[in-house]
């Protein structure tokens, strides 16, 4: 039987733009929990003494930018995808605790696989930060083995090659404005929301077809999106459903303490949340 009475909290700096209060609160009436969901600001320099100052009194919390490393490092466990990202969207706050988990890795493939992509060989990276080791990490769970990543700074993009060799992944860097591109079927990006690309650099990249899915759902278009948009011949998904999915991952931990493991009746809790987020 499922417990009522937990307070849960997304915690960032900014927090005021965060979708997480209206998914999970449809998620728990869905699931007929009497469950509280609210949001705190949060910098990175007060989060050890805000998280030790908690005691018993909360359940659970989200973690965004740019608390998701320090979530890492105050993690009694970790689940794989933390572990290999190095970085935590979720915290479970048991007696134990806190017990670390990475939601975007498994939102991100899910929503992925509900536009097609499943089998996936190669594809193309869009950026080479903390999104990104999440997003390489999604790639490699859909079967790809080779990933170009397209970065402002190469070099920013080792931590990229170095996961890649852990988990079986050809990693190659490239400038982002670099003219040499390949075709893929698939090219993601983790760029920032509202991070300028100049137009001649997006028409380039999305040159060479396929789809784009971007992480970003906030500020879209995107520069790409645009580019693609211009071309007119492949789609551009924004991050919206990613949104959705690793939300839904997170209130599979606050509920039964597994990602892994489904919610009863989750197809209604899903649609619940898809419901609530797109009327907003």
């Amino acid at each position: 039987m499922l417990t009522s009475g937990h307070s849960l909290e997304v915690w960032g700096d900014p927090i005021e733009h965060s979708r997480s209060p209206e998914l999970h609160a449809a998620a728990y009436r869905a699931l007929g929990l009497d469950w509280s969901y609210d949001r705190r600001r949060v910098d990175e320099a007060s989060f050890a003494a805000r998280l030790g100052s908690l005691g018993a009194q909360l359940h659970g919390l989200s973690l965004t930018m740019p608390l998701k490393a320090a979530a890492h490092r105050a993690s009694r466990t970790l689940d794989s995808r933390a572990r290999l990202s190095q970085a935590v969207n979720t915290l479970l706050l048991a007696g134990d605790g806190p017990h670390g988990f990475n939601t975007d890795v498994g939102g991100i493939a899910r929503d992925l696989r509900r536009h097609g992509f499943a089998g996936l060989d190669r594809a193309r990276l869009v950026g080479s930060g903390a999104t990104a080791t999440s997003a390489l990490l999604a790639l490699a769970e859909l079967g790809a083995t080779h990933v170009e990543v397209r970065a402002r700074r190469p070099d920013a993009a080792g931590r990229l090659e170095a996961l890649g060799a852990q988990i079986g992944v050809e990693v190659h860097a490239e400038r982002l404005e670099a003219a040499r591109m390949s075709p893929v079927p698939l090219t993601l990006a983790t760029l920032p929301g509202g991070a300028a690309v100049p137009d001649e650099v997006a028409d380039a990249v999305a040159a060479e077809g396929g789809t784009l899915y971007d992480v970003v759902y906030g500020h879209w278009p995107t520069d790409l999106a645009r580019a693609w948009e211009r071309r007119g011949s492949d789609p551009a998904v924004p991050g919206i459903g990613m949104l959705i999915e690793q939300a839904l991952l997170q209130v599979r931990v606050f509920v039964g303490g597994d990602p892994d493991v489904p919610l009863p009746d989750e197809d209604r809790v899903l649609a619940a949340m898809r419901a609530a987020v797109m009327a907003g």
